[in-house]
């Protein structure tokens, strides 16, 4: 690639939008500072010290239970009826609009993008699904907004706690976001986000997050005996790759064994009462809701939220938009590198094809490549997505017959994920790394380029915009741009803290399943070939250990967002979606070993095991405060205590310690539950010891402890 010059303007302007940019993030610093509106990553209600948390439900139960105190009391379930075949099914919607004025939208991170107005309102769609006789049950949301935040989803959980005790978890509640790039902004607790968001808006995260409260609590109370239906069939003329230089990178062998570069196929779960009486749906399909493009300045759920627009309207005959029993949510899926601009990127000045591995224009560069939809405009391009979504999810509504049955079981765990070692492959491990950002982050797509001068497929840092970087910034360790490479590292988030952590290190994972059907929930945006990759992993982990022909759904945007995730081979030629896999290389490979878990512990149901951010044992045997590395405890609700039931010397546990770089270590637990244990909520705790070494100074070992989520253990 040639190099890149600048004229004495452009590098005006250029150094003039920087010390904006500086400015900009001073100041929320110091709002951040004397507000304390954006939590610190340590307040956020995560594990400060402990690792991933694995839990799951079986025949014989273990389901997470996110209790950090005395249980609380809990508002009365409504009334079930156990005797008969299939779930109790409960479907709600709410309004989540928030502000339709002066406020940044949220997914292009374009300066000026701000609301001025409303097209349609958005809605959070909720489905609680039990067991018949109620002991197990989950919560799916599917949202009108770009993506679900952490701080939301565990302000969500926070009042589910409240308001119905231990019944709703973080385990076995799901919070996907459709994507939808023309929702608010400003409801994220991490910098990058804040800063891309303009701000951070309280008062658009409440109206989120009563919004997504008040569906649950409607599908909670709506709840009644009814079935599931499945069905699947391929959507066509709705979506194009909008990476295949990417996509091209995957081996040959691979890419065969599909026909074509996106996932065309759209997978409905149909709910209908014991009379057969409609309730709603949820349909999963890949397409990124981009059909309205940067220039768009009203709130509106994009072609997503036009496709459940059109079915609830056909259901709910003689209501209005947004009223009505029944409701269809259109979730995202592997999405990272499909869009609905169907006639592709052009070069804007010319009309010609620039759907090269750069996506640049002999003229223009990249700020004239654009793709675009369908339709006359981008509200027409809207409608005719959004309606080819919805008219191939009433077919497959209507003749869905393959019956969902079987437990309903849940997994969750606590990663992190800047320091997962993964196995390649018999003799070799890889590690990902700590957050940042490539070049080609600040390119932009062909559905919304970026504001500089930048252009896809990056590999080679620019001395100029380094040098810019280091001034404001700080320089990136060795250590994250070697972890990082070939990606040439622009912001190294994973190293900036101020005001607060700029990219989230602690991420969950989960997997919920009702009998054949696995939903996982993706902490981000998988691109194709990586969702065909991680859905066939897990389908194998599944069969493994007896569960076979299991249907893998990916769910996009769930819990917390973590950007792109790419396979290997796309992350080499460094395009926006690689650029933004902000966990290194081996962020794909990483995932499938976290899920592979899950899906073990699903079906298998014989362990608990838990990572702790530990130290190295040797030091316990020169401080010797604590004398055990473990215990295992109940909690007993008529004494409100915790009973030790096991410690390191019982044969049901296992302590193991795994050394890392630079002093570093984790310490995991696991319990293998026997068939004895008694029901109730359990949880895990660890002790060691810390050596401290200050300046000049003799060492000195100090005692520490850690405690797991809780959990319980229910038999059947």
């Amino acid at each position: 690639m040639a190099k890149q010059t600048f004229s004495t303007l452009e590098t005006f302007l250029i150094f003039l939008l920087l010390m904006m940019t500086a400015i900009t993030v001073a100041l929320l610093s110091l709002l951040f500072i004397t507000t304390g509106t954006i939590e610190n990553h340590k307040d956020s209600g995560l594990p400060a010290t402990q690792g991933p948390t694995v839990t799951a439900g079986t025949s014989t139960p273990m389901t997470s239970t996110p209790m950090t105190s005395t249980p609380v009391s809990s508002t009365p379930a409504p009334t079930l009826f156990t005797n008969f075949t299939g779930y109790h099914i409960g479907v709600g919607r709410a309004d989540c609009t928030g502000q339709v004025a002066d406020i940044n939208l949220m997914g292009y991170s374009k300066s000026g993008q701000n609301a001025r107005g409303l097209l349609t309102r958005l809605f959070s769609r909720a489905f609680v699904l039990a067991e018949p006789d109620g002991s197990n049950r989950m919560v799916f949301v599917s949202i009108d907004i770009g993506m679900v935040s952490q701080r939301m989803r565990l302000e969500v959980l926070k009042r589910l706690q409240s308001k119905y005790g231990s019944l709703y978890r973080r385990d076995n509640v799901i919070l996907s976001g459709t994507h939808t790039h023309s929702g608010p902004a400003g409801f994220f607790q991490y910098t990058v986000f804040v800063i891309a968001s303009e701000g951070f808006s309280n008062r658009t995260f409440e109206h989120m997050v009563t919004g997504i409260m008040k569906s649950i609590e409607v599908a909670h109370t709506n709840l009644k005996p009814g079935k599931l239906f499945i069905n699947k069939g391929n959507v066509d003329g709705a979506q194009i790759n909008r990476s295949p230089f990417s996509y091209l990178q995957n081996p040959q062998s691979e890419r065969a064994r599909y026909s074509s570069n996106t996932d065309k196929e759209m997978t409905v779960l149909k709910m209908v009462d014991l009379n057969g009486d409609e309730l709603g749906l949820i349909s999963w399909f890949a397409i990124h809701p981009v059909s309205m493009n940067n220039t768009n300045h009203l709130i509106n759920s994009d072609n997503m939220g036009y496709a459940s627009y059109l079915f609830e309207q056909e259901k709910n005959k003689g209501y209005l938009p947004g009223q009505g029993p029944f409701v269809a949510a259109f979730a995202s899926s592997n999405l990272g590198d499909v869009s609905p601009n169907t006639r592709g990127p052009r070069c804007i000045n010319t009309g010609e094809s620039c759907d090269n591995a750069n996506s640049t224009c002999p003229i223009g560069g990249s700020t004239t490549c654009i793709a675009m939809g369908p339709g006359r405009d981008m509200l027409d391009s809207t409608q005719i997505i959004g309606r080819t979504m919805y008219q191939v999810a009433k077919e497959l509504y209507a003749s869905a017959s393959q019956e969902v049955t079987g437990p309903l079981i849940s997994a969750h765990q606590w990663v992190n994920m800047t320091n997962v070692t993964v196995s390649l492959n018999s003799t070799h491990t890889a590690k990902t790394c700590k957050p940042a950002l490539g070049y080609s982050f600040a390119a932009g797509t062909i559905d919304g380029f970026g504001s500089l001068n930048f252009t896809q497929g990056t590999t080679v840092s620019d001395p100029f915009w380094d040098t810019i970087r280091d001034q404001i910034l700080g320089k990136p360790s060795e250590e994250i741009k070697e972890c990082h490479k070939p990606k040439p590292v622009l912001i190294h988030t994973g190293e900036l803290s101020k005001p607060h952590p700029w990219h989230p290190d602690i991420v969950d994972v989960q997997i919920i399943t009702l009998g054949s059907l696995a939903i996982t929930a993706i902490p981000g945006e998988f691109t194709t070939m990586s969702g065909r990759r991680f859905r066939e992993a897990v389908k194998a982990e599944f069969a493994t250990y007896g569960m076979q022909n299991m249907t893998v759904v990916i769910s996009g945007l769930c819990n917390v967002y973590t950007h792109y995730i790419t396979t290997y081979e796309e992350y080499q030629v460094q395009r926006y979606e690689a650029a933004s896999t902000i966990y290194g290389p081996h962020t794909l490979s990483a995932y499938i070993q976290l899920f592979r878990v899950l899906a073990k512990a699903i079906a298998t149901g014989e362990v608990v095991e838990v990572t702790f951010v530990g130290a190295n044992p040797k030091n316990s045997a020169e401080n010797r405060t604590h004398q055990t590395f473990l215990t295992v405890e109940k909690y007993e609700s008529i004494s409100t205590t915790w009973q030790i039931v096991h410690n390191d010397a019982s044969w049901e546990t296992r302590f193991n310690w795994h050394k890392g770089l630079l002093g570093r270590s984790n310490a995991t637990i696991e319990w293998h539950i026997p068939d004895t244990a008694q029901p109730g909520i359990y949880r895990i705790r660890y002790f060691g010891h810390n050596r401290k070494q200050d300046f000049l100074k003799p060492a000195v070992i100090l005692p520490f402890e850690s405690t797991s989520s809780t959990f319980e253990v229910v038999t059947t």
